[in-house]
């Protein structure tokens, strides 16, 4: 465990000395500007409004960052030879994907924090700590299908597609099976849709669900509701990493 943590905090180290948490300070202070344009805009339900889209912008910045660093740093790892290094040690490669996720998983704390911060000014405090929490989760799902994505591909633009399609589709796959279950015009049923639609219900994560905006405009959010997120985070973040690890010791040194 000392050598995970080892590379947990050089990895961490890593994203301080890229000025990454300049970028996420400064991509923070875009979201609450846009929002403020937007309120002063708005003629009715400002506050609603600008919290809505704070809240938005927020987990879209929070996921973007954090996902494009993880798919940049280990593609700049395996280019200089530094994962190749890593991996002939004689520590077991499962101590080098460990450390890697723990390090991301570290990074992720903070726009969460800062998040959850930003919107406990607009809205309640426990509902900002359970959005916040809910956008933890979002976070720690990305961050190890990015790792799956280098480990397999390392490819930065194929991992950086395929996160991409990943998240769009786990987002919209609630709303794609209400659409799928809907009738058509003539009155028939698309069955077809819907099992496939279902199917891959079955398979993805709903992050639909996640960091939802009706939590802070109208403080819906329960513990029961954080749990069951919170339950599928660890199903789905423990699925993601077996894979890797299948697809890690499958590599040649």
């Amino acid at each position: 465990m000392s050598a995970s943590f080892t590379i947990a905090r050089y990895t961490i180290l890593e994203a301080v000395r890229n000025r990454w948490l300049w970028l996420l300070l400064g991509l923070l202070l875009a979201c609450i500007a846009l929002s403020g344009l937007l309120d002063a805009m708005a003629l009715t339900e400002s506050r609603q409004i600008r919290l809505a889209l704070l809240s938005s912008l927020l987990r879209l910045a929070s996921v973007f960052l954090l996902t494009s660093f993880v798919v940049s740093s280990m593609a700049r790892e395996a280019a200089d030879k530094g994962q190749q290094m890593l991996l002939a040690l004689a520590h077991p490669r499962a101590t080098y994907l460990a450390g890697k996720l723990l390090g991301y998983a570290a990074l992720a704390l903070l726009p969460a924090l800062l998040s959850g911060l930003l919107a406990g000014c607009y809205a309640p405090p426990l509902q900002a700590g359970l959005w916040a929490l809910s956008l933890l989760g979002e976070c720690w799902i990305m961050l190890a299908f990015a790792v799956l994505c280098m480990v397999s591909m390392q490819q930065l633009p194929a991992a950086l597609a395929a996160c991409s399609g990943f998240y769009l589709l786990a987002r919209s796959i609630g709303t794609l099976q209400l659409l799928a279950h809907g009738s058509r015009p003539d009155g028939s049923s698309s069955t077809a849709a819907s099992r496939v639609f279902d199917l891959l219900g079955t398979v993805l994560p709903h992050l639909d669900r996640y960091g939802s905006s009706d939590w802070l405009v109208y403080q819906s959010g329960s513990l029961q509701d954080l749990a069951g997120m919170l339950a599928q985070t660890a199903l789905f973040v423990t699925l993601l990493v077996l894979a890797a690890l299948y697809d890690l010791y499958r590599k040649a040194v």
